[in-house]
């Protein structure tokens, strides 16, 4: 399915959408909450809506962690277990939700966001600074880059918050390694969920290549001001973003029910 008719105007609206989607996601997850209502604006069917956004995403979430790589607030030693546990987590969510409906999990993900989101916002010394881990490394990764990972792959929505927070509170990271860690776990899963919604058609690359471009130009300005600003950038950013998912999760939940 390929979306050739558009007009410049359509394209520039994708572009700067991608752009936006990029910056914010760089510093605190959630640019699919830009992304994916404008490509359901424009018409694309859900799945092509969500194959679409993995292909845009991808180049958005590697730019970033280039970026955090290459300043060295991560390394690929210390991701490579979580890579790997994501990779196959990814695998089976992306397969999944091109037969099911992934929807269903919409009323369990603001509830789980809500916690997330309170106990941010009332920790005020959550991410200051690198801490004891709460979990055996090979552990963590391994429950959280297979669950995680299916979750991205399957339906998406507060995926870097919650890698973000866990990496925080549990693997015991400052909030900049912490969202550095979280865009390598978002491309790892980006990237083969991508691969398989391409093997299933459901990806339209003039769109998503259109929305790529900005990702790029928005996760390099993004990241740099979360490195160079941290904590003091980050939070605030990180709890909007958290509140707009479930504000958003709830709207959707009622639209759909009444």
């Amino acid at each position: 399915m390929e979306f050739v008719n558009f007009s410049i105007e359509i394209f520039l609206l994708l572009f700067l959408a991608g752009m936006v989607a990029g910056f914010i996601d760089s510093i605190a997850g959630g640019g699919g909450l830009i992304a994916l209502p404008v490509l359901l604006f424009i018409g694309l069917p859900p799945q092509s809506a969500l194959g679409t956004l993995k292909l845009q995403g991808s180049f958005g979430t590697f730019s970033a962690s280039y970026n955090f790589f290459r300043k060295g607030h991560i390394t690929l030693k210390e991701a490579l277990p979580g890579i790997l546990f994501t990779l196959s987590g990814a695998s089976c969510g992306a397969l999944l939700v091109q037969m099911l409906n992934p929807y269903f999990l919409e009323p369990l993900i603001p509830v789980l966001l809500l916690g997330v989101f309170i106990y941010t916002l009332f920790s005020s010394k959550i991410g200051e600074k690198d801490c004891q881990s709460k979990m055996n490394s090979l552990l963590y990764y391994g429950i959280f880059g297979v669950t995680l990972g299916f979750y991205d792959g399957f339906f998406g929505p507060g995926t870097g918050s919650f890698w973000t927070f866990s990496l925080m509170t549990l693997a015991g990271y400052n909030m900049v390694k912490a969202v550095g860690y979280t865009k390598i776990m978002n491309f790892t899963s980006n990237i083969i969920s991508l691969i398989w919604f391409i093997a299933g058609g459901n990806v339209v690359y003039a769109i998503g290549l259109t929305m790529a471009a900005g990702q790029l130009i928005g996760a390099r300005i993004g990241s740099n001001l979360a490195i160079s600003n941290g904590k003091r950038i980050i939070k605030p950013l990180y709890l909007t973003v958290v509140f707009v998912t479930i504000v958003r999760l709830l709207y959707t939940n009622f639209i759909s029910m009444t």
